[in-house]
């Protein structure tokens, strides 16, 4: 079971950028399809974005799309999602898990870590 542990978030301006990162602190990463999810203060976890174990298939929520982008360095086991054009409605935590590789959802019995806040203010 994947054990991942997120960075990078933090306070930044409406248009601004950020990179999260997701580190996997057991097994290695490289051999799951991983995905950042994310829930806003009294909203349910949403899916944002997906990468397929081999970084050939990706996938995104419409509200992110041509905004975010998530790549994986299978080498350094780290998945990232590269956030740009933030908007104060993608204020929330952020969390790495690993997903089911059609990138539908995530893996049967996934750990939640702590996650990382991103705060845009406006």
């Amino acid at each position: 079971q994947v054990q991942a542990v997120e960075s990078g978030g933090g306070l930044v301006q409406a248009g601004g950028s950020l990179r999260l990162s997701c580190v996997d602190s057991g097994p290695t990463i490289s051999s799951y399809s991983m995905g950042w999810f994310r829930q806003a203060p009294g909203k349910e976890r949403e899916f944002v974005a997906a990468i397929r174990w081999n970084g050939e298939s990706t996938r995104y929520v419409d509200s992110v799309k041509g905004r975010f982008t998530i790549s994986r360095d299978n080498a350094k086991n780290t998945v990232n999602l590269h956030m740009n054009s933030l908007k104060p409605e993608d204020t929330a935590v952020y969390y790495c898990v690993a997903v089911t590789d059609n990138l539908r959802g995530p893996y049967p019995q996934v750990s939640w870590g702590q996650g990382t806040q991103v705060t845009v203010s406006s």
